[in-house]
């Protein structure tokens, strides 16, 4: 049963981690010390909403109709390499990550910009709600669970290295060539999933 946890950990670690504006933004306010624990909280928040109801509402909707079941996973697939493509591509034109230094927000300007590169980028609402959730629905029904808790491990594994190691990571992101080796981890992992996939529908 430990075998989805851990598939859902690689499957969200390997959507979460790449960059982003969320991310981008997390990491600022923890460069700057300015409410970044709470922006990290509603990035963990809103993903354990996303990702619960595309385990349990979508996954399991996708799962009893074997037609929606197939072009879900056949979609996912492409999603998947269309995500590893992009990562690739990004890796050999990576960009540095560059924060923003101005006055210090104050924490309603902090919830609210979290908010909206949270909820108002579709990417969010495909990789939780309907990626995770057509993953999801590859595992027999006990399972599906256990591999949405381990998708939302990964997401507050990430958010808190975020918030509380921004000061040691952002040198280390300000050179394109870490993005580079991350970008290519990412279509790494996005390619094997893809693959995981089609096996499933051969």
């Amino acid at each position: 049963m430990l075998l989805p946890f851990f598939q859902g950990m690689s499957t969200g670690g390997g959507l979460i981690v790449a960059i982003g504006a969320q991310n981008a933004f997390v990491l600022s306010q923890s460069v700057r010390r300015n409410h970044h624990l709470t922006a990290a909280l509603i990035c963990m928040a809103a993903d354990i909403l996303l990702i619960s109801l595309g385990v349990s509402g979508v996954g399991t909707a996708i799962a009893a109709n074997a037609v929606l079941q197939s072009a879900a996973a056949w979609g996912g697939a492409a999603f998947l390499c269309w995500y590893g493509i992009s990562a690739l591509r990004s890796a050999l034109r990576p960009s540095a990550l560059t924060t923003d230094r101005d006055t210090a927000r104050s924490l309603r300007s902090v919830v609210l910009t979290t908010l909206a590169v949270t909820f108002l980028n579709p990417h969010f609402y495909l990789d939780t709600l309907i990626l995770l959730g057509s993953i999801s629905a590859q595992y027999p029904e006990p399972a599906r669970p256990m591999f949405g808790m381990g998708a939302m491990t990964a997401s507050v594994i990430w958010f808190v290295l975020l918030s509380l190691g921004g000061q040691a990571l952002a040198p280390l992101f300000a050179r394109p060539s870490a993005w580079r080796v991350l970008d290519c981890l990412v279509g790494t992992v996005m390619f094997s999933l893809a693959a995981m996939l089609v096996r499933g529908q051969i």
